[in-house]
């Protein structure tokens, strides 16, 4: 049950806040630059370290950087994938070296990582990239499409929040709820606009140690931001897409556009080619991908060729399911089709999710009284 202090409107509260390179990295095109030369590095402000898992190009990232320096609050750090991996789930890339270029991004310190979300905050706070290894806030987004429900286990941009917490670092997971030929481009620039407040608020009070405890936060902003009913605490939903696999043509579809990663049972990670930065590094790694399963798929049972080996090739798609109609407004989807913005705090155990809520439920009293 939510608590009954949290049941009001939020529009009114919402609406008023408107207004150094490692030495074993020596060969010349594999050398990490670092951008803190041209950005000024202020000790006495907190760290900040963005992600997501659809690129530096994102517009749900750029204006949320933009606005995160421009409030001249925090240093601004980015660490993104150079391809979109919106969902890779909580993969990492093991046996391949993993590039991290330097990239411009509205005055933040930033870089693309050939990796997946889960690498870019691993490394981020690793110390081998930047000066510091534990900044105050992990961001991860915002992300193109909600990630409520059965979708956080596939999600990037969900699985970025979640390696923060296992890194023992506070993190929230953003994303907009983002419909084909309806949602505009600019719906992003708003987006910020709304969960901004509960960013500055969560900086704010990690500093001070009362964040919720154990936990990140799902935010989910609904279509039309500034039109939202207000905050409301939410539960995951165990609501998800259908996934459905075609039948292809290899000739229609080559192996490397959707390539099963070798590693096994990390994820699911998509071979993407179509960002210059990583082109190049893309490309080899498939050509050796494809040595490889050729090798393996030549060979039988004895080591001997086998051309009885049938293959066959197919597609996963997911399409959208029909909502299941369940007397609970605390759900995520719920909540975010209804026009709230849905906070679903997400811990690592099951056993602590009543102790989750209730903190969580406190802390948005405290940073936005009369939230849901």
């Amino acid at each position: 049950m939510m608590p009954p202090g949290l049941v009001s409107n939020l529009q009114e509260a919402l609406l008023n806040r408107k207004g150094a390179t490692p030495p074993q990295q020596q060969e010349s095109n594999d050398t990490v630059s670092s951008t803190d030369e041209s950005i000024e590095f202020d000790e006495s402000k907190p760290i900040v370290l963005v992600t997501n898992s659809d690129g530096i190009d994102s517009p749900g990232l750029t204006h949320l950087v933009e606005a995160l320096v421009l409030q001249s609050l925090y240093n601004v750090h980015v660490c993104v994938p150079q391809s979109d991996k919106t969902v890779s789930g909580h993969s990492v890339t093991l046996r391949e070296t993993v590039e991290a270029s330097s990239a411009k991004l509205n005055g933040a310190t930033a870089f693309e990582i050939s990796g997946t979300p889960v690498d870019c905050v691993s490394l981020a706070l690793s110390g081998a990239l930047f000066s510091w290894s534990k900044p105050a806030l992990v961001i991860s987004g915002i992300n193109r499409g909600s990630s409520c429900g059965h979708h956080m286990f596939y999600s990037g941009v969900v699985a970025g929040a979640r390696e923060a917490l296992l890194c023992g670092v506070p993190s929230l997971s953003i994303s907009l709820n983002w419909k084909k030929d309806e949602s505009k481009e600019t719906d992003f620039k708003d987006a910020v606009e709304v969960c901004l407040p509960l960013i500055n608020a969560a900086i704010s009070d990690v500093e001070k140690g009362t964040f919720p405890k154990n936990c990140f936060l799902n935010i989910e902003i609904p279509m039309s931001p500034l039109s939202n009913k207000g905050l409301k605490l939410t539960k995951q939903s165990m609501w998800r897409s259908t996934p459905n696999w075609l039948a292809v043509s290899n000739s229609r579809y080559p192996t490397g556009h959707f390539l099963a990663n070798p590693q096994g049972g990390l994820g699911l990670q998509f071979a993407q080619l179509g960002r210059d930065a990583s082109a190049a590094g893309a490309a080899r790694r498939l050509a050796t991908q494809k040595k490889n399963l050729e090798i393996i798929e030549s060979t039988g049972a004895a080591g001997k060729p086998d051309t009885n080996r049938v293959k066959k090739y197919f597609r996963l798609e997911f399409l959208e399911k029909q909502r299941e109609e369940i007397d609970d407004d605390d759900l995520d989807y719920r909540a975010l089709e209804s026009g709230y913005v849905a906070v679903t705090p997400v811990s690592l155990s099951p056993h602590i999710e009543t102790d989750i809520q209730t903190s969580t439920s406190d802390w948005i009293s405290a940073v936005i009284p009369g939230g849901q």
